[in-house]
Formats: C-alpha cells, sequence, structure tokens
C-alpha cells in the first residue's frame, strides 16, 4: 500500500516549490510518487485543485485517483456527508489512509485563504535521502498513514525552525502531537 502525506503550506508558491523538489527527488530514483495533488484555497473560501497535467511527462505514473480522492475530501462537507464518512465502502477506503470526520475538520482550520496543502500518494522512498532534501521547508504535516517513527521524522524535516532529529535517537511521538510553530503568523 502506498502511504498518503498531507503538509499545508502558507502559500501555493511554498506548495508548488515542495512538490517540483519531490518530483526532482523521483527523478533521482529516491522515492517513487503515484500523486502529487495541491489544494488552495482561494481567498472567496472556495477550493481550487491543481494536479499534474502531464502524469508521464512528470514522472508520476497515475493520475485520476488521487485528484479524486482530494476533490472527495473537499465536497463531501458541501455535501453534508462529512458527519459519518468513516461508514460504507468509500469512508473505509479513506479511513485507510487516515481520512476521517475529524481530519477533514483539521483540513478545514488548517486551510484558510491563500494556504495550500500538498497531497502527495508516496509508493517507495529512501527515507534519509528524501528527508534530508525535504529539511527546513517550512510546511506543517497534516496527515500521514506512514507509521509513528517514519511520521516523526517527515514532521521533523518540514518543520522550517526545528534542528534535526539527531542519529540514532529514538522518538516516540505523542498520537496526534504537532511541532511547535515558531512562527505562528507565517
Amino acid at each position: 500500500m502506498s502511504d498518503l502525506i498531507v503538509i499545508v503550506y502558507p502559500t501555493e508558491a511554498k506548495a508548488e516549490e515542495m512538490r517540483a523538489k519531490l518530483l526532482d527527488l523521483q527523478n533521482q530514483y529516491l522515492l517513487s510518487i503515484g500523486d502529487a495533488v495541491i489544494a488552495v484555497r482561494r481567498e472567496d473560501g472556495k477550493v481550487k485543485l491543481n494536479q499534474l497535467l502531464n502524469t508521464t511527462a512528470a514522472g508520476a505514473v497515475t493520475g485520476g485517483f488521487w485528484g479524486t480522492l482530494v476533490g472527495l475530501i473537499f465536497l463531501m462537507p458541501l455535501l453534508g456527508a462529512a458527519v459519518g464518512v468513516a461508514s460504507g465502502a468509500l469512508g473505509g477506503a479513506l479511513a485507510d489512509y487516515g481520512i476521517n470526520d475529524d481530519f477533514m475538520k483539521q483540513l478545514a482550520s488548517k486551510l484558510k485563504p491563500g494556504s495550500a496543502a500538498l497531497f502527495v500518494e508516496i509508493r517507495k522512498m529512501t527515507e534519509d535521502k528524501v528527508l534530508e532534501a525535504i529539511r527546513g521547508t517550512g510546511g506543517e504535516l497534516l496527515q500521514t498513514s506512514l507509521d509513528h517513527t517514519k511520521e516523526q521524522a517527515l514532521r521533523e524535516a518540514i518543520s522550517a525552525h526545528l534542528p534535526p532529529p539527531s542519529e540514532g535517537s529514538p522518538t516516540m511521538p505523542m498520537e496526534g502531537a504537532q511541532p511547535p510553530n515558531p512562527n505562528p503568523t507565517s
């Protein structure tokens, strides 16, 4: 199974910068991306999806599924289906990636007008090299289906002002714990 990672950035440009960096890492064979979709909350409150237009040229193999999934995440609240999404076949599929009512509420609260969320399906990666390449990019890891140890390492790597984890130090993240935001206005 692939891993879903959702990172929230203060601007679409920052999310796009990270997506470009991840695609470059894919070109170096350090990770395999299934899809990378950016959801941008516009000033009028509507959400715009920015998908990879030519997934083959970008080095990604699949296109529509993850864009559809992201679209469903944002459409469900509009259709009144957010409550109880964890029931049924679709809810089960979403729950496999940690997408439930709590996730959608958290995403809605974090995705302010002008900000963007990068949804990435990662099939495999060379973890140490990828984490080093994305360290300090300033995003906030909102969701991942990675195990807790990998999730904590990813959180630390993308947090702009946190020091890198020391080699061999064990991490025991608390469920739902978020790294502190040293610059809450960004």
